[in-house]
C-alpha cells in the first residue's frame, strides 16, 4: 500500500528540516511505501530552497510550488490532485502535529474506516484566542452537519483515495472534509493524537477566519442536504411566505366584505402582497436551482450516489466463489 503524506506550508523554513527527519524516521520503521508531498503556498522565506534541496536527495519527496499564496484549502486540493497513494494523510508543517501518530491512523484505516480524523485532546495553544473559539466552532459544525467530531480543525487526518478524490474543495472548506465526505456514506472515526507547542515561526490562523468559516459552513450544510434537490428548501420558503401572505389577504378581504373595515389605510395589505410576491420568487429560484443542479451533475457526469462494494456471483469462478468488485 502506497501512503501519500500531503503537507501544505507557508514560511516554515525552521520547521521543514526537523519535520522531514521525523517523517523519514517514522516511515523507516514501517513496511509501507510512501511519498511526501510538500505544497509550498507562496512562501517568501527559504522554505522552497530547503524543499528543493531535500527533494534532490530523496526521490520520495515531491514539491509543489504555487505561484502565489492561494490558502490552505487550495494547497490541500493540490496535494490530493498530485497524490498517488492508496491512503492520503494530511498534516501541518509547523511540527505541532506528531508524525509518530501516523501508524495509529493507518491502523484505523486497516480496520475498515474510510476517514480517520485526529483529535488534539491536550491542545498546546492559547485558550482564549485559539482553543475557546475552536470548541465553540466544533460544537456548531457538529450540530449543523450531523457529523459529530471533537476537533474539525486538526489537520492530521487519513483518507482512502477513493473517498478524497471525489471531494472538491473551495474557500476554507478543508476543515469540513469529513462532513462533506459523509454525504458518500463513509465509515469514519476520531482518534486522540499528540499535539505539540509551536517552536518556530508564527501561526497563520486567527479569529479573523471565523466569519469565513461560518459562511462556508452554510455552504456545506446546503451541499449535504439540498445539493441535488434545491427546490425543497427554496420551494418550502416560497410556500411559507406565499401562504402567509395569502392568509393575511384572505382575512383582510373577509373584514372588508363582511365587516366593512376599510383597506386603503392599512399597511398590512402591502405586507400581504409583498409576502406573496416573495413566495413566487422563492419558488422560481428553486426551479432555476433545480435546472442548474441537473446541468451540473449531467454535464460533468457527477454521480448522485457512491457505491462501496458490489457483491456479484461469478458464474465462471471455480467452486462457485463470490467475486467482489470495489467501485470508487
Amino acid at each position: 500500500m502506497l501512503i501519500s503524506v500531503v503537507i501544505p506550508l507557508l514560511n516554515e523554513e525552521d520547521n521543514i528540516p526537523l519535520l522531514y527527519r521525523e517523517l523519514d524516521e517514522v516511515f523507516g520503521d514501517m513496511d509501507h511505501d510512501y511519498e511526501l508531498l510538500f505544497i509550498d503556498d507562496g512562501s517568501s522565506d527559504k522554505s522552497l530552497a530547503l524543499l528543493r534541496e531535500i527533494q534532490e536527495k530523496d526521490e520520495k519527496v515531491v514539491v509543489v510550488n504555487f505561484r502565489k499564496n492561494f490558502g490552505q484549502t487550495a494547497a490541500m486540493a493540490a496535494g490530493f490532485d498530485y497524490a498517488s497513494g492508496d491512503v492520503i494523510i494530511t498534516m501541518d508543517a509547523d511540527l505541532q502535529n506528531d508524525p509518530h501518530d501516523i501508524p495509529m491512523l493507518l491502523e484505523k484505516i486497516d480496520e475498515g474506516n474510510d476517514v480517520v480524523t485526529g483529535w488534539r485532546f491536550d491542545r498546546k495553544d492559547k485558550f482564549v484566542s485559539r482553543r475557546l473559539p475552536s470548541i465553540i466552532a466544533n460544537k456548531i459544525i457538529s450540530k449543523t452537519t450531523g457529523v459529530r467530531l471533537h476537533d474539525y480543525g486538526c489537520t492530521l487526518k487519513a483518507f482512502r483515495k477513493e473517498v478524497i478524490k471525489n471531494v472538491k474543495l473551495y474557500g476554507e472548506m478543508h476543515r469540513f472534509i469529513p462532513a462533506i465526505a459523509s454525504g458518500m456514506g463513509i465509515d469514519f472515526t476520531e482518534v486522540k493524537v499528540n499535539h505539540r507547542p509551536r517552536r518556530f515561526g508564527t501561526s497563520k490562523y486567527g479569529i479573523s477566519r471565523t466569519i469565513r468559516v461560518i459562511l462556508d459552513l452554510l455552504t456545506v450544510k446546503f451541499l449535504l442536504s439540498y445539493a441535488t434537490r434545491p427546490i425543497q428548501i427554496f420551494g418550502l420558503m416560497g410556500v411559507v411566505s406565499g401562504g402567509l401572505g395569502f392568509l393575511i389577504a384572505l382575512i383582510m378581504t373577509f373584514q372588508r366584505q363582511f365587516m366593512g373595515v376599510p383597506l386603503s389605510d392599512r399597511p398590512l395589505l402591502f405586507l400581504a402582497v409583498l409576502l406573496m410576491f416573495i413566495g413566487i420568487q422563492f419558488v422560481s429560484l428553486g426551479l432555476i436551482a433545480e435546472l442548474q443542479a441537473r446541468t451540473y451533475h449531467e454535464s460533468q457526469q457527477k454521480p448522485v450516489y457512491f457505491v462501496k462494494k458490489v457483491y456479484r456471483k461469478n458464474e465462471h469462478a471455480e467452486n462457485s466463489s463470490q467475486s467482489v468488485k470495489e467501485v470508487c
